[in-house]
């Protein structure tokens, strides 16, 4: 393209490699074809790839502006001042492009944040931001939350929730614009599911975002607490050594009977990752699964007297809270392990205690608890269990990959689209 300015000829490809030299270049030709007798002038051009230059000059300074209309709003300014005691002077149509921005972004439907997600503080906000809708951060509100929405009832139209982030009816009825409700979670316990049904509201969790994850967790507890590493690393940080023989012994994983309650998306990770170990896999779940070869029992009670280990990654609701009681523990018997890194209520946690302290089995590996962030005081001193932050899910990557699916399914929803993740009623 060909801009003139005031008998001075300014040409620019449209490419955009050549604009840094064409705005280094304006400015010295400008310099150069003004008169110095002039005090001031204005030119402005607009340049047709979303994007515009000024060119201002006051008093031998010459300041070239230019702001991309990119996703960040960024700007690139270059100066060349020629003296000391000149200003450089925002021009009017900078002021503008500034008030159209803010109020396009007042105008962005709005996502409901009630809690800081973990993905902030490990990838930063701009992970999960968007061009198509902001965020509006109650936590950051010292207000109660029905008071804070009260002046956002009708721009709300999405919510985004973690584990801990309850979404209740009461709250989904102080927003009835809302679309979704999108989790950062595989768990959806916290959300009303069924006014989220009655509403046709439409509930996204992380799908398979953190399987892997979890499913080497899960394998990782299993090993340290059927070997003892976390009892043996305490151990050796004592200053003792096991050549007297006293420090107890711990057991292979190679040929366990391994029973899955809940062969989902976790399940089935832990399951391809114990055959591997040459264990011989059992599972219990809402439906028998054709794709799998494994035994299937219907109940669980069946499934702990058939195993010598159990791991629990099913989901929490009314059927599964305290699933895994004295009766379950029992069956699994003296030499059994447990392995818990579904929600920590599916075990009955008094029980499960008292079977850890008196030997009636084997050990635990936990990385939930019933009433977190509360843990049980006599599990600190049991050197048969392996307990984890609930933080199977955190790791780098899964967390990139949340991103990219948290925005895609908030996106979907603002749109009025399918959600990535949809969870089917």
């Amino acid at each position: 393209m060909m801009t003139r300015f005031h008998g001075t000829h300014l040409s620019l490809r449209s490419s955009s490699s050549n604009l840094e030299h064409f705005l280094f270049e304006s400015v010295k030709t400008l310099k150069n074809a003004e008169p110095k007798g002039r005090s001031q002038s204005l030119l402005e051009a607009s340049l047709h790839f979303s994007s515009f230059v000024v060119i201002s000059k006051m008093e031998h300074t010459y300041a070239l502006k230019m702001r991309f209309t990119t996703l960040q709003h960024r700007s690139l300014y270059l100066r060349e001042k020629c003296s000391e005691r000149a200003k450089p002077r925002l021009t009017l149509v900078t002021k503008m492009a500034k008030s159209e921005t803010s109020q396009s972004i007042q105008r962005l439907p709005e996502v409901l944040l009630i809690r800081k997600p973990p993905v902030f503080k490990f990838c930063g906000e701009q992970s999960i931001a968007s061009d198509n809708f902001r965020y509006l951060k109650a936590y950051q509100s010292s207000l109660p939350l029905d008071q804070f929405l009260t002046d956002h009832t009708h721009s709300v139209q999405a919510i985004l929730c973690t584990s801990d982030s309850p979404v209740t009816a009461d709250l989904l009825r102080l927003l009835p614009e809302v679309r979704a409700v999108v989790t950062t979670s595989v768990g959806v316990d916290q959300v009303d599911l069924s006014e989220c049904r009655r509403r046709g509201i439409k509930v996204a969790n992380a799908g398979s975002v953190y399987s892997a994850n979890v499913a080497d967790l899960a394998v990782g507890l299993l090993i340290d607490v059927m070997r003892k590493i976390s009892a043996g690393n305490r151990y050796v940080k004592q200053g003792l050594c096991s050549t007297n023989g006293d420090y107890p012994l711990g057991c292979k994983l190679r040929g366990k009977r391994v029973g899955i309650v809940g062969l989902g998306g976790i399940g089935n990770e832990v399951a391809k990752r114990l055959e591997a170990f040459g264990c011989r896999i059992s599972y219990n779940s809402r439906n028998q699964k054709p794709s799998v070869s494994y035994h299937f029992c219907q109940e669980v009670l069946e499934l702990a007297a058939d195993s010598d280990v159990l791991i629990i990654c099913c989901a929490l609701n009314d059927q599964t809270h305290h699933l895994i009681d004295k009766q379950v523990l029992s069956a699994l018997g003296k030499e059994g392990f447990i392995v818990n890194v579904g929600r920590g209520p599916i075990i009955d946690e008094k029980e499960l205690v008292s079977c850890l302290m008196n030997g009636e089995i084997a050990g635990a590996g936990l990385d939930v608890f019933e009433n977190e962030p509360n843990v049980p005081q006599e599990l600190f001193v049991l050197d048969n269990v392996v307990m984890y932050p609930h933080s199977a899910v955190f790791t780098p990557e899964a967390f990139r990959d949340l991103s990219e699916l948290l925005v895609g399914n908030l996106e979907a929803a603002i749109a009025n689209k399918p959600l990535l993740s949809e969870l089917k009623w």
